[in-house]
C-alpha cells in the first residue's frame, strides 16, 4: 500500500522527465496511471469527486502553474443547502479560521474550507456563494481597514461584492483563493477614487471656525435684499 508522500513523489518524478507544457487530470491519467488509481481512490473532494486542488498542492511549485482543467460551460444555478450543511458540520471546528488565524495550521484549514466553498459555487449551487460572499466579506473588510493598497475600496461595498463573485467564478488552482482575492482587489482599485466624507464640525484654517459657520454665513448673504 503507497502512502500519499510516496505517491506524490511518484507523480513528481513523472512529470519532471516528461516536463510536459501543460498538465491536467487526463495528463495523469495515461502518464501516470498508478497515481491516478491512488488518486482516485483516496483523494475525495467533500462534496464528490476528486480534490485536484489538494493534488495541485502537491505538485512541484515550478509546474503547479501549468495545472489546467477543462472549462465547462456556464453551471446552472440551483439552491442545495443540504451541501452547504455538510461543508459547515464537516469544518464546525475550524469555521473560526474564516475570520482569524493563529498559525500555519489555521491558515491551511481556511484556505481548504474557504477553497470547498468555491467548487460548491462554480458548480452552481448558490446558496454556496451566498454563505462564501458573506463569510469573505468579514475578510475585505478587515483588509481595507489595515491595508493601505485596499483603502480606495471603502464606501464601495456593491463593487466589493461583484469582485468577490468575480474571483469565486474565476479561481482555478494557482495558489491561495485569499491570496487571489487580495491581488485582485489591489490591483483593480488602481483606478478607483476614494470617497471623501465631510461634516460641518470639520475645523477650518486655525480652528477657530467649522465648516458650518461659513455655510452659515453664505446663507445669511444670499437672504440679504439688493439694494
Amino acid at each position: 500500500m503507497y502512502t500519499l508522500d510516496e505517491i506524490f513523489t511518484e507523480l513528481n518524478e513523472v512529470i519532471q522527465v516528461h516536463n510536459p507544457t501543460a498538465i491536467s487530470s487526463s495528463w495523469i491519467f495515461y502518464n501516470s496511471p498508478r497515481t491516478y488509481r491512488y488518486i482516485y481512490k483516496h483523494i475525495r473532494a467533500e462534496t464528490g469527486g476528486i480534490d485536484w486542488d489538494t493534488v495541485t498542492k502537491h505538485i512541484d511549485r515550478p509546474y503547479q502553474k501549468r495545472w489546467t482543467r477543462y472549462r465547462h460551460k456556464s453551471a446552472k444555478p440551483y439552491e442545495n443547502q443540504a451541501e452547504v450543511d455538510v461543508l459547515l458540520t464537516r469544518h464546525r471546528y475550524k469555521l473560526y479560521t474564516l475570520i482569524t488565524t493563529a498559525d500555519d495550521k489555521d491558515r491551511v484549514h481556511q484556505d481548504k474550507i474557504i477553497i470547498a466553498f468555491v467548487r460548491l459555487s462554480q458548480r452552481g449551487n448558490v446558496l454556496a456563494q451566498k454563505q462564501l460572499v458573506s463569510l469573505l466579506g468579514f475578510v475585505v473588510n478587515d483588509w481595507i481597514d489595515r491595508y493601505y493598497y485596499l483603502q480606495k475600496w471603502k464606501g464601495y461595498s456593491d463593487d466589493v461584492e461583484d469582485k468577490i463573485k468575480a474571483c469565486i467564478r474565476c479561481y482555478r488552482y494557482t495558489g491561495s483563493f485569499l491570496g487571489y482575492l487580495y491581488k485582485t482587489l489591489e490591483y483593480s482599485g488602481r483606478g478607483i477614487v476614494p470617497i471623501q466624507k465631510y461634516s460641518l464640525d470639520d475645523k477650518v484654517l486655525d480652528g477657530a471656525k467649522t465648516k458650518l459657520d461659513f455655510v452659515a454665513a453664505e446663507k445669511v448673504d444670499m437672504c440679504t435684499p439688493i439694494q
